[in-house]
């Protein structure tokens, strides 16, 4: 992904993780610090949403656009953003890309693929 850049214009997407135990939640957190690295969103901190951190939540609630990455259906880092209120965001699920649970392995391509969605998410307006 390195060289591309973000089209969506506005100030970066903020991105959460559920970066959980598992190969999927890995796959999310990498996928996110690439996201980052490649300068298409900010990762940002899940447990400051969780931890009820007034900072995390403000920007969060000022954010122009925000991504939401969970591993897995149990949808950790969504619900964590639906508890605090902040429900203006897309959400991507990774075994919705068709890698499974305890099944996938985190490698490059694999990340790539994860990014390549997020791109798409990323650009779509929040509704």
């Amino acid at each position: 992904m390195s060289g591309i850049t973000c089209a969506c214009g506005g100030s970066p997407a903020l991105i959460y993780t559920c970066s959980g135990a598992a190969d999927v939640g890995e796959l999310a957190d990498r996928s996110a610090r690439q996201l980052s690295r490649d300068n298409m969103g900010a990762m940002s901190c899940l447990a400051g949403i969780g931890g009820n951190i007034s900072g995390f939540i403000k920007s969060t609630e000022g954010a122009d656009r925000v991504l939401v990455i969970d591993g897995c259906p149990l949808n950790c880092a969504r619900k964590t953003l639906e508890e605090k209120g902040l429900n203006n965001f897309k959400h991507l699920v990774i075994t919705g890309l068709g890698f499974q649970k305890g099944q996938t392995e985190v490698n490059q391509a694999n990340i790539e693929t994860v990014c390549s969605k997020a791109v798409e998410l990323i650009a779509l307006p929040t509704t």
